[in-house]
């Protein structure tokens, strides 16, 4: 079965009148009024794309304030706007304004109801994803890679399920990490900001989420939809966080910003549809335990829970495909309830002398290094058994760049030789030795 394409995942329905939004008229007033202010719009169809409202729910919108007296009409057809009438904000306006910035300073695009998010989460869930095997192949075709590797994370990646790799350092971990984000290969909708009780979280995060091109409506589609969806979402690729060492705890939870008083989503929510990849797991400042802890509740029941700086808790939904990476082995990092709570378990292996071989000549000729019989028999019969053969998949681009280097650096074409070999070797390991201070 081929991966549901972005035509499956159906789009946010635009509201059609100000009681669509499903926000609170005060809210709405207070936006569109901070957002005037903040910018200076005086045409509707200005402030229709900057609070990402349909022209006719803008114009409502902008009606309601008038017969409240907090805008007035300039009486000005503004010629390069269509001959638009122009609206400006009255003293009451900008009072309003400038009351309702002290009390948060969000402005622009209208938030989404957390109670509709979670209608579009359902409808664009990581979970009705199904990846074909030769889907997996295409996306990972620049890696080599166990056959029996595939057929344990098809399964993993198609289930949306939680997955642990784990294994030696140097064997691709994070790029089949990477292949399994690109192989998911369709578009969702991301929210621009949320409102839960009054508050305004923002979500969409332009570092993380990348927005896709709209595709053009064809004339003979019984379906068309273009541009025609609620714009408070953009329509982007499926998002993948990737954090490393970083990762802390309080990165998993709403960040409050005490001078604009706006909440950011955590890290989670914003990769909600898509990946997120925790690498290097246990170099962080916090236990593995405590961090697979934290996710233990969302992992299991597909929501998670935040909290206001009120103390108020509230849910949002869980939507993810968490990715572990560790070094370490399992045994050592989890206890027997957290690795329960995992549900595949896939060990990366460092390559056979085989694999190793491949991955060896490949990255030869891609760096236009010429292969070189007796460098490579120096490189296996004298090289790999100091080490107990123990082969990895980063060590053919580490010394076949080493080698390179040192044919640049003594103005020689590049080449392989037994001593090359030896220089580029030394550099990956350090002997060890005490050092005396």
């Amino acid at each position: 079965m081929d991966a549901k394409t972005s035509s499956s995942v159906l789009a946010p329905p635009p509201p059609r009148s100000m009681a669509d939004t499903g926000l609170s008229m005060v809210m709405m007033r207070d936006i569109l009024l901070k957002t005037m202010f903040r910018m200076n719009l005086e045409v509707i169809s200005e402030i229709s794309r900057v609070i990402c409202l349909p022209v006719p729910v803008t114009q409502e919108l902008v009606d309601e304030a008038r017969t409240l007296k907090l805008i007035e009409a300039t009486g000005t057809l503004h010629a390069n706007s269509g001959n638009e009438m122009g609206y400006q904000l009255a003293e009451a306006g900008k009072a309003r304004a400038l009351d309702a910035l002290s009390q948060s300073e969000y402005y622009g695009a209208m938030p989404i109801p957390l109670s509709d998010y979670d209608e579009q989460v359902k409808r664009q869930s990581i979970r009705n994803i199904q990846i074909s095997r030769e889907q997996l192949t295409s996306a990972m075709g620049h890696l080599v890679l166990p056959p029996d590797l595939l057929a344990n994370l098809g399964p993993a990646v198609t289930s949306g399920r939680s997955i642990l790799m784990y294994g030696p350092p140097g064997n691709g971990k994070s790029s089949i990490s990477n292949g399994i984000r690109d192989a998911l290969g369709d578009k969702i909708y991301i929210p621009r900001a949320l409102e839960y009780s009054g508050q305004v979280i923002t979500v969409f995060d332009p570092v993380i989420h990348t927005k896709a091109e709209m595709a053009l409506d064809d004339p003979a589609s019984l379906r068309r939809t273009g541009n025609r969806f609620d714009n408070r979402y953009v329509y982007c690729e499926r998002p993948t966080v990737i954090t490393g060492g970083e990762l802390s705890l309080d990165m998993l939870d709403l960040t409050y910003n005490p001078t604009a008083r706006t909440y950011q989503a955590p890290l989670q929510l914003k990769s909600a549809g898509g990946v997120f990849i925790v690498d290097d797991l246990g170099r962080q400042a916090d236990p593995p335990q405590k961090l697979v802890n934290r996710w233990i509740v969302p992992l299991e029941e597909h929501r998670d829970i935040l909290a206001l700086q009120s103390g108020e808790k509230f849910e949002v939904p869980f939507d993810t495909l968490v990715i572990f990476s560790t070094n370490f082995h399992p045994n050592e990092i989890f206890d027997r309830a957290a690795l329960r709570r995992i549900f595949f378990k896939i060990k990366i292996d460092g390559p056979t002398q085989e694999d190793f071989l491949k991955i060896f000549a490949m990255v030869a000729r891609k760096r236009k290094m010429p292969l070189d019989e007796a460098s490579l028999v120096h490189l296996l019969k004298v090289k790999y058994p100091e080490i107990g053969n123990e082969y990895a998949n980063y060590q053919p681009i580490f010394l076949i760049d080493q080698m390179i280097a040192i044919c640049e650096f003594e103005g020689i074409p590049y080449q392989m030789s037994p001593e090359l070999i030896d220089r580029a070797w030394s550099n990956m390991f350090v002997e060890a030795s005490e050092i005396i201070h």
